[in-house]
């Protein structure tokens, strides 16, 4: 018996990225869909290094922190609006005299990686979620290290990847890696299977994405349509925690009408709940009121 052929998506991203946050949807819809076939492995990029000397032209976005603010606001309701991620302006304040750079959520990134590869993708999504659609200042230790309590990470070790410098010098070959596969936009892809190597630069849909790996992979990667209607829509709310409208969409073909139907009769039969997040929301499993969660140690009023 010989070995599933497997694909491999470098996916060269920045926590705090909006069209990186806009990918979401996609990138759930490929694990899913393509199952153990296919792996993701993300690559720190580094987005802003510090943003007083960081400009970005088409968005006039750097220099003075809380003037850069303003413009990534705008830049983040733009992009919400043709990508379909919520996003929080309300309070936003990513940049400030004290942080500056992209640079600790990338380091952090990696200091869960090291701590617990199988908990570090909670963790990247909580960095997302964080900055995107709660307007948590995610360039401080405080506020990374509270991420990494709320999914289940050791702390201790969390902590002291981060400051050892085991974290940077892994986001150190990060960049190193970016650099070397002429990437300077995100999110930028490469795609792996055997010899093969394929690159994308940017956003890229759900059609686009299968295209290019069914034809990378001449057909060997074979998609599996998840389970359909409100049973699959609440198996994968369950399987992967909170979801946007669209994420849900994306991933179970479904248009709007269909969409809102299934959320409204898991609504009333108290299976999810609607968490309002800026201009949008996303969908959890409801609690059902008082219990403990024995991962992570918790016991809810």
């Amino acid at each position: 018996m010989t070995d599933q052929p497997t694909l491999e998506i470098l996916a060269f991203t920045d926590p705090v990225c909006t069209w990186c946050w806009g990918v979401e949807p996609v990138l759930r819809a490929l694990r899913i869909g393509y199952g153990d076939q296919l792996r993701i492995r993300p690559v720190m990029g580094g987005l802003v290094e510090d943003i007083r000397t960081f400009y970005d032209h088409a968005n006039a976005i750097g220099g003075d922190p809380e003037e850069a603010n303003v413009a990534i606001v705008a830049h983040w309701l733009d992009a919400s609006a043709r990508h379909g991620m919520p996003v929080r302006t309300e309070g936003f304040r990513l940049f400030s005299a004290e942080t500056v750079s992209t640079y600790p959520q990338n380091i952090a990134y990696k200091a869960a990686e090291l701590t617990d590869p199988e908990r570090a993708p909670r963790y990247l999504r909580r960095l997302r979620e964080a900055s995107a659609t709660e307007a948590r200042e995610t360039g401080r230790r405080e506020v990374l290290i509270e991420l990494a309590a709320e999914v289940g990470l050791d702390l201790a070790t969390f902590i002291g990847r981060l400051e050892d410098g085991s974290a940077e010098y892994a986001f150190r070959a990060d960049l190193a890696l970016t650099r070397r596969a002429g990437v300077h936009g995100f999110p930028s892809f490469q795609l792996v299977f055997g010899e093969r190597t394929l690159s994308l630069r940017g956003y890229q849909g759900l059609a686009n994405m299968r295209a290019v790996i069914e034809s990378l992979s001449e057909g060997v990667l074979r998609w599996r349509s998840p389970r359909g209607g409100a049973e699959g829509l609440l198996e994968l709310i369950h399987t992967l925690g909170r979801m946007a409208p669209v994420e849900l969409a994306t991933i179970l073909d479904l248009s709007a009408p269909e969409l809102e139907r299934h959320l409204v009769a898991l609504e009333e039969a108290g299976s999810i709940r609607r968490v309002t997040v800026g201009n949008g929301c996303l969908w959890e499993v409801s609690d059902g009121g008082a219990g403990c969660d024995p991962a992570a140690g918790l016991c809810a009023a």
